[in-house]
């Protein structure tokens, strides 16, 4: 009896347990909305009477679920093209309540070479760099962007560069407390030179004509600072895959604030070869000589020309004089050629043209990158155009106007002085008028000025996507380009020049796959286009270099 008694007791008390769970789970679902929802669901089920049920319901509520917020970042070490170290940055984003990594990108760390002495040195400062920004990503920069909206390329930068000035100013004020107290030792005043010794220093300055020119500022570069970048741009492709719409047009819909029904392809500015200081010859002005192609152009016919053209190039070098001219692979994807004049480069792209019956001045043009900032001889004052063969700026001046003049197919310099020779840009700039423009490359975007000047933007340290973003919306042209060595085989470069809207790209040489892959994205990008019936053909570009001269008042970078 009494077995039966506790029994009874024992249902008695399950049933109300159970009475209390339904009762909390109807009040669950009428807060949360569930009968509402499924009777839409059902009475659109039954409206559309698809043949796969189950499908249509996973579509429908899929539709509704909660959009997908960022739960953590992840920085790793990674290589280069070069066997350098880099960071990549990884997105991890909850999706119907599941944890996913979504996306990784990796950009370049550009170190001022004046800044380490060796190439130990180098590795060292890189090294350091990396694991900072590994240090930043895993850490504050994770907790910062946490359940943030991965579609919200705006608000995440904003974040990002906050974060970097915040760290910039950290940076400043512990250099100043470190140097403080050495500069109070360094102002105490030093006994003046006796007069014998000032006029010998005179009289030696007289003798050589040496000028003393001082190093221009370098840029600081943050340790850890290439963490904003990839974090940016990984957050961006985040967005795309998330939306599931190719990253260009993610990022034409963030430039323009609505969907984008055409795009145009950017012209490739491919690189024929190179001369700069680590070339075999003497020859240093011409880091780069660049094909220009002509507007209209597929991708692949660009790269078809380019490559017949460097053929060309090479069977006439081979049928010189043995050892006059010698070629080795440079980290730009182009020959390094043994030159000692810059006219000699120039009158090999001719020859080769012409053997090809490829008209310069008409069917391509010609652009020169000079890295003249790298050839300045501080203790001379003067520009180290070959190897013993010094040229003060007023001199170089001379030099671009004969070059210009022998070779009217050149119709851009890019960094022909470095950036504190103001009054030669302004000089050179007026001899050359409209025949030929003045492009700087620059790899900090506070180094830009405001207005639409052009300028060769790299993806690189805190440049973030809103960055280039800002830049492409001034008036004018903005090019996009690769550094020397590419943190890995990643074609986002080509999307972002695409969404962007930019009439030319810079990408470098033919080989390598850390540029190929970019040239193949591109390929791809125009057949997609062309087979969507999106493709924009832009016959006329607005040319980025004749009549883009810097006007009175404007100075380079």
């Amino acid at each position: 009896m009494s077995h039966r008694g506790s029994s009874s007791s024992l249902r008695a008390e399950e049933e109300r347990d159970l009475e209390e769970l339904r009762g909390a789970a109807a009040e669950f679902y009428r807060q949360s909305g569930v009968p509402q929802e499924l009777e839409a669901a059902l009475d659109e089920l039954f409206r559309r009477q698809p043949r796969d049920l189950h499908g249509f319901l996973a579509d429908y509520f899929d539709k509704r679920s909660a959009p997908p917020r960022i739960s953590r970042l992840k920085g790793r070490e990674v290589y280069n093209a070069k066997g350098q170290l880099c960071i990549e940055a990884e997105v991890f984003c909850v999706v119907r309540n599941t944890e996913k990594s979504i996306s990784s990108a990796a950009v370049s760390c550009c170190l001022d070479p004046e800044r380490t002495s060796s190439d130990t040195d180098d590795e060292e400062e890189r090294t350091e760099h990396v694991r900072t920004a590994a240090q930043c990503i895993n850490g504050p920069l994770s907790n910062m962007l946490k359940d943030r909206n991965p579609c919200d390329q705006s608000e995440v930068d904003k974040m990002l560069s906050h974060f970097f000035m915040t760290r910039c100013l950290e940076e400043m004020e512990v250099k100043k407390k470190v140097h403080s107290p050495r500069m109070d030792e360094e102002s105490s005043p030093l006994p003046p030179p006796t007069q014998d010794k000032d006029k010998k220093i005179r009289d030696k300055g007289k003798k050589n004509n040496i000028v003393e020119t001082p190093a221009e500022p370098l840029e600081p570069v943050l340790h850890g600072s290439t963490a904003i970048g990839s974090v940016s741009l990984a957050v961006a492709k985040a967005g795309a895959e998330l939306q599931q719409i190719p990253l260009y047009h993610h990022i034409a819909a963030l430039k323009s604030c609505q969907d984008q029904d055409r795009f145009h392809i950017p012209v490739s500015l491919v690189t024929l070869i190179c001369c700069g200081r680590t070339s075999p010859g003497k020859l240093n002005l011409l880091e780069e000589v660049i094909l220009v192609p002509k507007p209209g152009q597929g991708v692949k016919q660009i790269v078809t020309t380019t490559l017949k053209l460097q053929k060309e190039m090479m069977r006439i070098m081979m049928t010189m004089k043995a050892g006059a001219v010698q070629a080795i692979e440079c980290d730009r994807g182009a020959p390094a050629v043994s030159f000692e004049r810059p006219e000699q480069p120039l009158d090999l792209i001719t020859e080769a043209c012409s053997n090809l019956q490829l008209q310069l001045g008409t069917d391509a043009h010609l652009a020169l990158n000079c890295a003249a900032h790298k050839l300045l001889d501080h203790s001379k004052g003067k520009y180290e155009v070959a190897a013993g063969v010094l040229k003060s700026p007023d001199e170089l001046v001379d030099l671009y106007q004969t070059l210009l003049h022998k070779h009217p197919a050149v119709v851009t310099l890019i960094d022909p002085f470095r950036g504190e020779d103001k009054e030669q840009w302004q000089k050179l700039s007026n001899a050359v008028g409209n025949k030929c423009s003045l492009l700087s490359e620059v790899t900090n975007v506070s180094q830009l000025p405001a207005g639409g000047k052009r300028h060769i933007l790299k993806l690189v340290n805190e440049t973030t996507i809103s960055d280039l973003i800002r830049i492409a919306s001034h008036p004018g042209s903005v090019m996009l380009g690769v550094t020397e060595s590419e943190p890995c085989s990643d074609a986002s470069l080509s999307d972002l020049a695409v969404g962007l809207g930019l009439d030319y790209i810079k990408l470098g040489g033919l080989h390598g796959a850390e540029r190929m892959t970019k040239y193949n994205r591109l390929i791809s990008l125009e057949e997609e286009l062309a087979q969507r019936g999106i493709l924009a053909n832009k016959d006329k570009h607005s040319p980025p270099f004749p009549g883009a001269v810097l006007h009175s008042g404007d100075t380079p970078v």
